[in-house]
């Protein structure tokens, strides 16, 4: 049901006195199936825009690990878990989670936050380091960072590549050299992708590194490094050699 609809609903019940004995069943279903959003306005409350915006979570819960040998981790891993260790904060924290805790940070191309509780203190981290048993492919050992507010971290976030170049209108295809930017930035400004606009990336065209807006970081990858090019495709190339020959 739209905003508008709702809103219209609302005002008739309101002025139809035949209506008022529901009115307040009504506002409640309303309220209900439209929580975070102001029914009449349709417009969504600064906490729920907020929401939105913020960045997808994974939630772990560990266990401390107070061995760190060899026998210790090889058990550890004949149990299901995978051997942990976070870094960066006050202090280094040793733990272990059940390898299918994992499934939704680790098997994806996303960015993501880990929120990760061991003994009853929740850490926010971000995955640094990932090793998987050369022979079985099994996830082996994590590594996380944690992070501190005013402490800035190097990060690997997803680039988001949007609209439709003209390039491609034009007959071209495009190529997408590059699928995440390498920065330094504080915590707040950690983001789930860097948009880039390329509607009007023609043909023959690239965007580099130095094209990508990316606002409160610094890029650490090369400023010339190609991260989408717009080419001519074998058939507008042939199309282009023809009309010459006319």
């Amino acid at each position: 049901m739209s905003h508008q609809r709702i809103a219209t609903l609302i005002n008739d019940c309101l002025n139809n006195k035949t209506c008022l004995p529901k009115r307040d069943s009504i506002l409640k279903k309303i309220k209900t199936a439209h929580s975070g959003t102001d029914v009449v306005t349709g417009n969504r409350s600064s906490s729920e825009r907020h929401k939105t915006n913020a960045m997808n979570s994974v939630k772990i819960e560990g266990q401390t690990r107070s061995e760190h040998g060899k026998t210790a981790t090889r058990r550890l891993r004949s149990e299901g878990n995978v051997p942990c260790v976070i870094y960066g904060g006050a202090e280094t924290i040793h733990f272990s989670a059940p390898t299918l805790a994992f499934r939704p940070l680790v098997y994806t191309p996303q960015f993501q936050l880990a929120e990760i509780t061991v003994d009853g203190k929740m850490y926010r981290c971000i995955l640094k380091d990932k090793q998987f048993d050369v022979i079985t492919d099994e996830l082996a050992h994590i590594d996380f960072l944690e992070l501190v507010e005013d402490k800035k971290v190097i990060a690997n976030l997803p680039l988001k590549l949007t609209g439709q170049p003209a390039g491609v209108k034009a007959g071209g295809r495009l190529e997408v050299k590059m699928k995440a930017l390498k920065v330094r930035t504080l915590p707040k400004y950690l983001t789930e992708a860097i948009e880039v606009d390329i509607t009007n990336l023609g043909l023959n065209e690239n965007l580099r590194v130095q094209d990508v807006p990316a606002e409160n970081m610094e890029v650490m990858n090369s400023a010339r490094i190609p991260v989408a090019s717009i080419v001519m495709t074998r058939a507008l190339r042939q199309a282009e050699s023809e009309e010459k020959k006319k």
